[in-house]
């Protein structure tokens, strides 16, 4: 039966991405599925959750308040604290038959209050008793990887797991930074006030290769994806004072609706700010990318 439960709800969990896209609201998760005339919820309110008529856990969670930190154990793998300090806690005890077994769950990571990232499979990999903690691998049967120098398939298959455990940590910074930014800004562009959620990223000030590109609140803006691409592109930027500018070509050149309404009137707008003050595009962070902006004008 727990097979059984685990099959379906990998295949349920790929429709609600397939629905949301990889970072899911909590409520979807809580009303779970049907199976077989039970129903099936994912996660549970324990961090380790067992679902109705399985004898092992399906899901473990780490949400945005709790005391455990994202780490990586070795360089490779993801460190999932113990339920309690007892290791023989039935939770615990749960995760470890499942480390003998070979089986795996699923991992919601939480992006920010009440969405969370969702992957699996994965599988429990290691268990450290002294420091309460199990070692988390994340794997994957479409992901191809090039080890044509290894023979050894375990060694194939560790650093396969080592390969996609480490980018699901760039995910979930990735998202973790678009969910916030978007919800500081109330889930709108902040030129052209757009709320399709769908049409909407969360855009860099100093991108994230640079020294002060951190992904943080103050270092985005969100904005819909027309607008996003021109102002990576220098067609149109943004001062210290939170006032766009649009290059001046663009503003002589004459083509229809779309640039006329979309790019050409944005110019000497000010932007939509954040609420929250603390919110709100760092300056500094601003005339750095405008200078750019003002180099390609």
């Amino acid at each position: 039966m727990d097979d059984q439960i685990r099959t379906a709800a990998f295949a349920w969990l790929e429709k609600q991405t397939q629905l949301h896209g990889d970072v899911l609201p909590r409520d979807v998760l809580e009303k779970g599925f049907d199976f077989k005339g039970r129903r099936i919820t994912l996660p549970g309110p324990k961090g380790i959750w067992k679902a109705q008529n399985m004898e092992f856990p399906i899901s473990i969670c780490t949400t945005t308040n709790s005391p455990y930190k994202d780490a990586l154990v070795g360089g490779k793998y993801l460190k999932y604290s113990y339920r309690g300090e007892d290791p023989y806690h039935p939770d615990n005890v749960g995760l470890r038959k499942l480390m003998q077994q070979g089986q795996p769950l699923i991992y919601f990571l939480g992006v920010v209050k009440g969405k969370y990232l969702a992957t699996w499979p994965v599988y429990i990999v290691g268990d450290n008793m002294q420091g309460l903690s199990f070692s988390i691998a994340v794997d994957s049967n479409n992901i191809q990887v090039q080890t044509n120098v290894v023979e050894d398939q375990d060694l194939n298959k560790e650093y396969r797991r080592a390969y996609m455990t480490s980018n699901v940590l760039i995910r979930l910074h990735q998202r973790s930074f678009r969910e916030r930014v978007l919800a500081a800004y109330q889930n709108q562009c902040t030129l052209c006030s757009l709320r399709h959620i769908e049409l909407l990223d969360a855009a860099h000030i100093i991108c994230d290769r640079e020294d002060q590109g951190e992904p943080i609140i103050q270092n985005g803006i969100s904005l819909c994806k027309i607008h996003h691409a021109a102002f990576d592109a220098n067609i149109l930027g943004i001062n210290p004072d939170y006032q766009v500018s649009v290059r001046q070509d663009i503003l002589e050149e004459i083509d229809g609706p779309m640039l006329k309404y979309g790019i050409q009137s944005m110019d000497k707008q000010r932007i939509i700010l954040p609420n929250r003050k603390s919110d709100w595009p760092d300056k500094e962070r601003l005339e750095i990318r405008f200078s750019e902006f003002l180099k390609a004008v």
